[in-house]
């Protein structure tokens, strides 16, 4: 089959001028203060809409690291 009328590039761009993506909106966590996605659960802290709703292992295991390298930094001091 053969295309009968061609579009210009005026009318294909503004037909593709819908096409550009946004950048992700980000909100702030009411809890912790990190950026994630509206009406989506923190990852940094597993709370959403001021209740504790998953338990979060990345803020354990942060914590731990931290841990870790105190005691590290105290261990050279000596």
């Amino acid at each position: 089959m053969v295309i009968r009328m061609r579009h210009t590039r005026a009318h294909t761009r503004n037909r593709r001028s819908h096409h550009a993506l946004k950048p992700a909106s980000l909100s702030a966590c009411a809890n912790c203060s990190a950026k994630n996605m509206p009406h989506m659960v923190c990852g940094n802290c597993g709370y959403y809409k001021g209740r504790k709703v998953i338990e979060v292992g990345k803020a354990l295991k942060k914590e731990k690291k931290e841990k870790k390298k105190k005691e590290k930094k105290a261990k050279g001091k000596k």
